[in-house]
């Protein structure tokens, strides 16, 4: 994944329902940016090429306990690893972690197959930094709040912006992760890992049922679906939990976060979303009655076993000072 020097500017005089203001005429992709974007295609297309190619071949046995067992544990590991990890975590600093442990999370995050870890992470401090104003790398109104640009803007903040010719810089928004050695390493190794989480799936069906049918209708439940789900329940989050839920939170201007209660198992709580942009170095997203947060359970069991610490957990008084309705 490739970077820019150049910050991303903001226009200040966004009315919040207009279509952002191109900031530049068109640019020809560099040799660099072409292969973001090739790199990018084949993550997006390789799961649904797999799937294509995979169900005709295996239709009558394609899927047996072991699969669906498989699936669950990688995209458990998979997704705490992005919402624990590279979200919370790295972005956030919502807790300190061990380095070991650190180092684990961002690992388990790149086998989700969502970009290597630094470009995640810039990418997503610059999301809050310009969030649904311009800049936002991923905003659904970013072609206004028109019904065609609504619907324009929802394709765009869930897939499109993937593609788009528009890098974040890692040197302005990740500089912590550019000095931290163990992290640069995972970052560098991100290829290597795509390979482990599609081949580790597999050598484990044939491992368990020793044949090649049983290794590739494990490849395609616990590698292709897996990933292709994990894929849509995240860019959900940038896209679903900014136009659809409900705003229980103050945010920043133009700011249109929503909480999204469907997405909050499959998304380990992220979809707690309003709240997240309200306060978003808080540990815990899901903070009201009822709010299932799985990764703010897991961070409290890492705190217990002494593996993180200087958790930010909810403030009542700050919580309470943002909720709209308050005259704190």
């Amino acid at each position: 994944m490739t970077s820019t020097d150049r910050p991303t500017p903001s226009a200040p005089d966004y009315d919040g329902t207009s279509p952002f203001p191109e900031t530049g005429g068109p640019r020809p992709p560099s040799t660099g940016r072409r292969l973001y974007v090739t790199i990018t295609g084949i993550i997006v297309v390789a799961p649904f090429v797999g799937l294509a190619v995979a169900i005709p071949l295996l239709w009558g046995s394609v899927v047996h306990l072991t699969d669906l067992v498989l699936l669950a544990v990688f995209y458990v590991v998979s997704g705490l690893g992005v919402t624990i990890g590279f979200h919370r975590g790295l972005t956030h600093g919502s807790y300190t972690a061990a380095p070991a442990l650190r180092v684990a999370l961002a690992v388990a995050g790149s086998l989700s197959f969502q970009g290597d870890v630094i470009d995640w992470v810039a990418t997503h401090r610059r999301h809050h930094a310009f969030t649904d104003r311009p800049g936002d790398p991923h905003s659904p109104y970013r072609y206004g709040t028109s019904l065609h640009g609504q619907l324009r803007g929802m394709i765009h903040s869930h897939i499109g912006w993937l593609f788009g010719d528009d890098p974040t810089s890692h040197r302005h928004y990740a500089p912590d992760l550019l000095a931290d050695r163990g992290i640069r390493a995972v970052d560098r190794a991100f290829p290597a890992l795509c390979l482990v989480t599609l081949g580790l799936p597999c050598a484990l069906g044939w491992a368990l049922g020793g044949t090649w049918v049983t290794a590739l209708t494990a490849l395609l439940w616990a590698g292709f679906i897996r990933i292709a789900l994990l894929h849509h329940v995240t860019w959900s989050v940038n896209s679903l939990c900014h136009v659809i839920g409900e705003r229980p939170f103050r945010t920043r201007r133009h700011d249109r976060a929503t909480n999204l209660w469907p997405l909050a198992l499959l998304s380990f709580g992220e979809s707690w979303h309003n709240m997240h942009h309200a306060d978003p170095t808080c540990a815990r997203h899901g903070v009201d009655r009822g709010q299932v947060d799985v990764s703010a359970a897991v961070i409290r069991l890492f705190e217990r076993l002494g593996w993180v610490w200087n958790v930010r957990w909810p403030d009542p008084d700050r919580l309470a000072a943002r909720r709209i309705g308050s005259t704190a």
